[in-house]
């Protein structure tokens, strides 16, 4: 009998050059954890970036989200909470024979495949920052506190949607 194994995550990406590392806010590394801030590693970051950063505006973000829904639906996985930012996309998703790296690839090349074709200022250049943060939910506990995390508490923080 063939059985598919499912996993819970949270995924966090963000858009190109604006978290780096170095960030006076913290940031985090994937082998070492939370950082704290670095200006001049951040610096050196950015003097290296390609091109200028740019923001998602509202239109941008609800192309995101759609796209999130799409591949989610295509794929046959549990959406929980998708939250575009200005800056960074949240995704609490049940992905069903998925590894959390492939999983987050094709929900990050879904969201800049529409993007693309949606708005031209993101056809000839990166849309996102490389790899992004992936946590494993390990029950229903878990899952919920994200999804509130995802979809009202960073309002809460002033981090409006707008």
């Amino acid at each position: 009998m063939n059985q598919s194994l499912s996993y819970n995550y949270f995924f966090t990406w963000t858009v190109y050059g604006t978290f780096l590392p170095g960030d006076s806010r913290g940031w985090r590394n994937r082998d070492r954890g939370d950082q704290l801030p670095n200006p001049l590693l951040e610096q050196w970051h950015a003097n290296r970036l390609k091109h200028k950063v740019k923001l998602l505006d509202v239109s941008e973000r609800a192309v995101v989200e759609n796209a999130v829904k799409e591949i989610c639906e295509f794929r046959s996985w549990i959406l929980w909470a998708v939250a575009a930012r200005s800056n960074h996309v949240h995704v609490v998703v049940t992905a069903f024979d998925y590894k959390p790296t492939l999983a987050m690839n094709q929900l990050k090349s879904k969201a800049t495949r529409e993007l693309r074709r949606h708005c031209d200022t993101w056809r000839e250049r990166p849309v996102w920052s490389a790899k992004g943060d992936r946590e494993f939910l390990n029950s229903e506990d878990e899952i919920d506190q994200c999804v509130v995390y995802v979809l009202e508490a960073q309002d809460r923080k002033g981090e409006r949607r707008n």
